[in-house]
């Protein structure tokens, strides 16, 4: 039995920026995802995260070909290498979807210096301070003159905005993290948006900085509290009430919260791309 002893530190509390993130959109849905075991099953992936993930990875595996390489073709058979056909309506809208990543991608890679290797890519960084420590994956970090850019790739139907960079916590945790790392000034971070080649940026300052870090302290005190009151009292305890909300539509443990349930019918599988339609011949719900 492991022996506590007076005047020891405490230990840090552990958590990425999705674990804080997920914790704030619904306590319930933290609880299925993170502390119960067995894990309740989730439901399949949707198309939108299909396209997302997808879209990422040929981001990141683009940067790993010579320069001379990085070419429409070369993008091309990227996407088609990384492309996952899971959660279409039918095989006509994955191939639809296919080439259209392909042209988004590629449009965005033609403003993109294809000759300046990013400092890092799908690039682990952490942070620790007093009381937790915070390890997540950047999308793309950039050194621009000496000083480091948080990039983000953003892939779905609704546009970001400037304040959503300005409000995004683990933007702003991965720049500090990143400022340790490399021991070099990073306060820019950007949203960039695929299906517009949108943009978002916002330039934060020490001070907006340490609130984020500060924001992410209290969230870690939180779940510190109750993981702990989980571990007491497993499913019983009362600190993981579901945030119910139009959000349920689209949640992957919605089959296990009655709660959820009654927020209107599910989403269904590509309702992230296009708007839903009734089901007809060859057509699932």
């Amino acid at each position: 039995m492991q022996q506590k002893f007076s005047g020891m530190p405490r230990r840090l509390y552990s958590a990425s920026p999705s674990r804080l993130l997920a914790w704030l959109d619904c306590p319930r849905r933290y609880r299925m995802q993170y502390l119960d075991r067995p894990r309740p099953q989730a439901r399949s992936p949707r198309a939108h995260t299909s396209v997302g993930v997808a879209t990422h990875n040929v981001l990141r595996d683009f940067w790993d070909l010579a320069p001379v390489e990085r070419t429409p073709s070369s993008v091309e058979s990227l996407v088609r290498q990384s492309w996952i056909d899971v959660g279409f309506r039918d095989p006509e809208q994955s191939a639809s979807w296919r080439a259209r990543t392909t042209g988004r991608v590629t449009e965005y890679l033609r403003g993109v210096d294809r000759g300046r290797q990013p400092l890092g890519v799908e690039r682990t960084v952490s942070l620790h301070t007093a009381t937790m420590a915070v390890t997540g994956r950047l999308d793309r970090l950039d050194d621009r003159d000496g000083e480091l850019v948080v990039v983000d790739y953003k892939t779905g139907r609704a546009r970001p905005t400037d304040d959503d960079a300005r409000t995004s916590l683990p933007m702003a945790l991965y720049a500090v993290a990143a400022a340790g790392m490399f021991r070099r000034p990073c306060t820019r971070v950007e949203l960039h948006h695929l299906p517009t080649g949108e943009v978002l940026a916002h330039e934060h300052t020490p001070a907006t900085l340490q609130r984020k870090v500060a924001e992410a302290e209290s969230i870690a005190a939180d779940l510190r509290r109750a993981d702990t009151d989980y571990a007491d009292k497993g499913v019983e305890s009362p600190m993981f009430a579901p945030a119910v909300s139009p959000i349920c539509a689209w949640c992957e443990f919605r089959a296990h919260c009655p709660e959820g349930q009654v927020i209107g019918p599910e989403k269904s599988d590509w309702a992230g791309l296009e708007p839903d339609v009734p089901a007809g011949p060859g057509r699932r719900e």
